[in-house]
């Protein structure tokens, strides 16, 4: 059968190709609906505890609820398409929600750069200016930094998805494997170089900007750690390796994702769809798991809720 090729202003949905050729489908389909499910149960866990126990309304807890909201957000806008395309084997994707979804996509992606940065100052208050720290760092403040994180990322993805809604499209056909602004601009009848300069510059923001910035904040904390008293040197470690786990995981991937693609490597379709879903879902993963098991406050109210229901089904 011949190639066809489309011509058309304005699409009305899209139809996501990028698994066409898998084999196992279902199998990968029942892998990402299971991570997608312990993903908002860890995160959902979090707030749940952290919202209802007032011995942890504090700022240090309320950018890990600010973390799980960013996560279950961006792992629904990838994991919801994937979901529908392997297990419902539903294809098609209407092009405002495909829009949304990219919109969505991208905005989590950026807040949680941007929370990671605040949880990296709010640990370097707290071990260089232990006596101050409460005085500079509230609720309040901290909330107020969340609100502006968000609006600022609100204002930089809506210009990305403003130039991505102004595209004129060749083929209502993505050959990825979610809605994301790349597999928007490679569907676009466009040359996608001066397009992917656009993203790039918003990549270079984040890993150029915002992740040396975090590294930074980490090696001054590794130096005033080593001048601590040994009790209060384990618990700063304790507490400054969770993020520290947090951020590589996030970070890591993405950077090893930009060097395979731009380095001149060819990866077929189905080897960079596949580095894109390993990217998106190591941080998320890993996130809840390190706040859940390593950060004391809720580790010991699961602790004391289980062992509660225990107590009550005895």
């Amino acid at each position: 059968m011949a190639n066809v090729t489309y011509f058309v202003k304005n699409v009305d949905s899209f139809i996501i190709t990028g698994f066409d050729h898998l084999q196992n489908q279902k199998l990968l389909g029942s892998l990402i609906l299971i991570s997608y499910m312990f993903i908002l149960l860890g995160n959902g866990i979090n707030l749940c505890i952290i919202s209802t126990d007032k011995h942890l309304h504090k700022p240090m807890y309320i950018l890990i609820c600010n973390l799980a909201v960013v996560d279950m957000m961006y792992s629904s806008t990838c994991s919801t398409t994937m979901i529908s395309v392997l297990l419902a084997e539903i294809k098609t994707v209407s092009y405002y929600s495909c829009i949304s979804r990219t919109y969505f996509f991208n905005l989590g992606d950026l807040t949680e750069s941007m929370a990671l940065t605040l949880m990296a100052l709010d640990r370097l208050i707290a071990i260089n200016l232990p006596l101050r720290y409460n005085s500079f760092v509230t609720n309040s403040r901290i909330l107020w930094l969340v609100f502006l994180t968000w609006i600022l990322s609100f204002a930089v993805i809506g210009f990305l998805i403003y130039v991505t809604d102004s595209l004129t499209y060749c083929q209502p056909i993505i050959k990825y494997v979610f809605c994301s602004y790349s597999s928007l601009v490679r569907a676009a009848c466009v040359d996608p170089e001066p397009y992917f300069a656009i993203s790039t510059m918003y990549s270079m923001v984040t890993l150029c900007g915002l992740f040396p910035f975090i590294l930074c904040t980490y090696a001054v904390l590794a130096y005033s750690v080593t001048k601590l008293a040994n009790s209060s040197r384990k618990q700063m470690i304790n507490t400054c390796l969770s993020h520290i786990i947090v951020l590589f995981s996030f970070y890591v991937p993405k950077i090893v994702y930009i060097l395979l693609t731009r380095i001149g490597l060819v990866l077929t379709l189905t080897e960079r769809n596949a580095v894109v879903i390993v990217s998106c879902y190591v941080s998320l993963l890993v996130n809840p798991t390190v706040y859940c098991i390593r950060t004391k406050g809720i580790r010991k109210r699961i602790t004391d809720i289980f062992l509660y229901t225990q107590k009550i089904t005895k």
